[in-house]
C-alpha cells in the first residue's frame, strides 16, 4: 500500500536575520509551494556561537501568519516550559484566526540550558519536563474544544474555564510533538501526537530514527493506538545541491518519513528559491 502523501516544508529559524530577511523567506515559501513553512523557540541564538540578533516565535509567527496566504504555519517545536498552556491556547487560538486556520501546533518540553539560567527561567528534570508536556497537550485540547475546562494535574490546573474563539480549524490544530525519550517522551506522542517531529544532523541518523519509530509503535499498541494515525517528520540541513537533496529525501521517505523539513543557513535565500524549483521532483518520490 502507498504511504502517506508526503509534504515539504521550511524551517526558517529566526536568528542572524532581519525582520525583512524573514518575510522574504516566509513569503518565498508560500509563493513557492511549500507546504509549511516554520520558526523556532529558542530566545539567543543556537549554534557554536550563541550570540546575535534573535526574534521571539509567536509573535514573529502571527506576522508571518499576515504575510502569507496559503502556506502552513508553526513552530518546531514551542518550549512547553515557557508559557503556561492556558496562555499557549489562547495564542495559537488567535494565530489561527490571523492565519485563516492555517496553524500547524509544534510541542514540545523545552528548556535550554544556556539561556534558561540567563534569563531567570525555571529549570526543571527532564522527566518533569516530560510531564509538564503531557499534561500540557491535555490542557490545550480541553480549552480549544470544551465550552468549559477543568482540570487537576500535578503541574497545570484549570477550574470552570473559558477560552474563546476556539481554533478556526475543528476540532482542532493538529499537534506535532517533538519528543523523542525511549521510556517517556515516545508515549506522550503516542498518547497525543498527530504527528512525530525529530531532527537529523547526520545521514547515519536514518538508522537511529527507524529504531525509535519502532519504539513508538510499541507504544501505540500499548495505549490502543494504530500508530499508523501519527505521522513521521523529520527536519535537517538543507544540502548544497539538488542531487544530494534528492538523495536525502529519498531515503528519509523509505524509512516511513512523510513530512520533510528542510533548514537552510542564513543567508540561503537563493538556495531556498532552487528548492523550490525541485518540489515537483521531490514530489515525484512519494
Amino acid at each position: 500500500m502507498p504511504g502517506p502523501r508526503p509534504t515539504f516544508g521550511l524551517k526558517a529559524s529566526q536568528q542572524h536575520m532581519t525582520i525583512d530577511q524573514a518575510r522574504q523567506i516566509w513569503t518565498t515559501a508560500d509563493e513557492g509551494g511549500f507546504d509549511s513553512c516554520w520558526a523556532f523557540d529558542h530566545f539567543v541564538p543556537m549554534g557554536r556561537i550563541r550570540s546575535g540578533d534573535i526574534f521571539e516565535a509567536w509573535t514573529l509567527l502571527a506576522a508571518m501568519a499576515q504575510a502569507t496566504t496559503r502556506v502552513r504555519i508553526g513552530t518546531l517545536v514551542t518550549g512547553n516550559i515557557y508559557r503556561h498552556p492556558g496562555i499557549l491556547a489562547k495564542m495559537a487560538a488567535t494565530v489561527d484566526h490571523v492565519s485563516g486556520g492555517r496553524l500547524i501546533m509544534g510541542l514540545g518540553a523545552g528548556g535550554d540550558p544556556y539561556a534558561d539560567p540567563m534569563l531567570g527561567l525555571p529549570s526543571y528534570p527532564a522527566r518533569e519536563r516530560i510531564e509538564r508536556l503531557d499534561e500540557a497537550c491535555q490542557v490545550l485540547n480541553l480549552l480549544w474544544t470544551a465550552e468549559t475546562a477543568t482540570f487537576t494535574g500535578k503541574y497545570y490546573q484549570l477550574l470552570d474555564a473559558v477560552s474563546d474563539p476556539k481554533p478556526v480549524q475543528r476540532p482542532r490544530p493538529p499537534l506535532w510533538i517533538g519528543s523523542s525519550g525511549e521510556r517517556y517522551g515516545l508515549r506522550v506522542v503516542a498518547e497525543h501526537a498527530d504527528v512525530w517531529m525529530n531532527a537529523s544532523l547526520r545521514p547515519d541518523d536514518v538508522d537511529e530514527l527507524t529504531r525509535l519509530s519502532l519504539i513508538l509503535d510499541r507504544h501505540c499498541h500499548d495505549v490502543g493506538r494504530d500508530p499508523a494515525t501519527i505521522r513521521r517528520a523529520v527536519q535537517f540541513r538543507l544540502p548544497d545541491d539538488d542531487d544530494e537533496t534528492m538523495r536525502a529525501v529519498e531515503r528519509y521517505l523509505k524509512a516511513g518519513f512523510s513530512d520533510i523539513l528542510f533548514m537552510p543557513y542564513a543567508g540561503g535565500l537563493p538556495r531556498i528559491h532552487d528548492l523550490a524549483e525541485l518540489l515537483p521532483k521531490l514530489r515525484s518520490l512519494g
